[in-house]
């Protein structure tokens, strides 16, 4: 009998899995953010002297890896985690593959879209509370190159986008989780279902995604008991200034009041009112490098103890949008706590 399962959703942790090292690296753009100075690392361009903006991609998940595996008192080569979890936009997966191969230890490739950085913390954490590990190592990267060429027009192109678009972010964030140690622990997970609201605009992300968000934070308040006012704060983790907004009116007409601890992760990353960058940020990298890079140091710091991270994400592709279909959308949820 499933007796961690409380409900069809949502798992309690009866070992919380523990925080021992996270780190977030971040582009030129993003270190120019309202964040920036909370980034491990930051890279001048957009290329970090290599030659394309894939292999730019991939350099920074290893880099966020190592400082990840640094913070954590792991020094062996190849580290000391039993599995390395790790998922990035790329076709197949080739950053996490080639990061994978550079790291050297048993690996899980994951796509949930810009939902895999709660996802990897989710199945990391099953891993290690069901006694399947010991240490995990969790990573997710977004490139605005790599993507933008992949999903929509590249950057080269010049085109313009409407207001309700977003930037993806460039960066990426990594986090070791352990069965024992100091430092935050992941008490409860919530899995998101599939959610379809009609959206096939592919620049119109916020949009397809709000709902999905609004879905599984609902199905986590339900099915552990919490409300909202039970959270220092709850963030999503790409929806952008459009699907934040649209987040805040769907979650009131089921009576949940989101707008007084509820930030997106897509806003917090950029000064809207100062950068180009449209409605916001997007990419797996945006949780990833606001909850690595500022808001677990936050917790450290004492202003946040109860954080609740519902990464989003986009199931499309440029083969599903050229068949004329919708976008369907997706969300986990990861409770973090001091």
């Amino acid at each position: 009998m499933a007796t961690k399962r409380i409900g069809p959703q949502t798992v309690r942790f009866d070992r919380p899995p523990v925080i021992i090292g996270a780190a977030a690296v971040a582009g030129p753009e993003e270190a120019q953010g309202p964040l920036g100075h909370e980034f491990d690392q930051t890279y001048p361009d957009l290329t970090i002297g290599l030659s394309s903006f894939e292999k730019a991609e991939r350099q920074m998940m290893i880099d966020a890896c190592r400082l990840a595996l640094r913070r954590a008192g792991i020094t062996e080569k190849p580290p000391a985690v039993d599995y390395f979890l790790a998922g990035d936009l790329l076709n197949q997966l080739i950053t996490a593959s080639f990061s994978g191969l550079e790291i050297g230890v048993p690996m899980y490739g994951l796509y949930g879209a810009c939902s895999t950085f709660s996802e990897a913390l989710a199945i990391g954490a099953k891993l290690i509370d069901g006694g399947f590990a010991d240490r995990v190592l969790c990573a997710v990267s977004s490139h605005v190159g790599s993507a933008e060429r992949q999903y929509r027009y590249p950057t080269e192109y010049g085109s313009q986008k409407k207001p309700y678009a977003q930037h993806t972010v460039t960066g990426a964030g990594a986090v070791v989780l352990a069965a024992s140690g100091t430092g935050p622990r992941i008490t409860y997970c919530t899995t998101g279902k599939v959610v379809d609201y009609g959206v096939a605009d592919p620049f119109n992300q916020g949009a397809a995604m709000a709902p999905a968000a609004v879905d599984t934070i609902e199905a986590h308040l339900r099915e552990t008991g919490r409300s909202v006012e039970d959270y220092d704060l709850i963030v999503t983790g790409d929806l952008a200034s459009f699907g934040y907004e649209m987040a805040v009116k769907l979650a009131a007409d089921r009576n949940l009041r989101l707008a007084k601890n509820y930030r997106d992760c897509g806003v917090m990353v950029y000064d809207l009112s100062r950068q180009n960058v449209n409605a916001g940020g997007s990419g797996c990298a945006s949780s990833a490098i606001v909850t690595c890079g500022h808001l677990l140091k936050e917790m450290a710091r004492g202003r946040l103890r109860r954080l609740l991270v519902v990464a989003t994400g986009a199931l499309f592709s440029p083969t599903s949008f050229q068949q004329g279909e919708n976008i369907p959308t997706i969300a986990h949820a990861v409770a973090v706590e001091a």
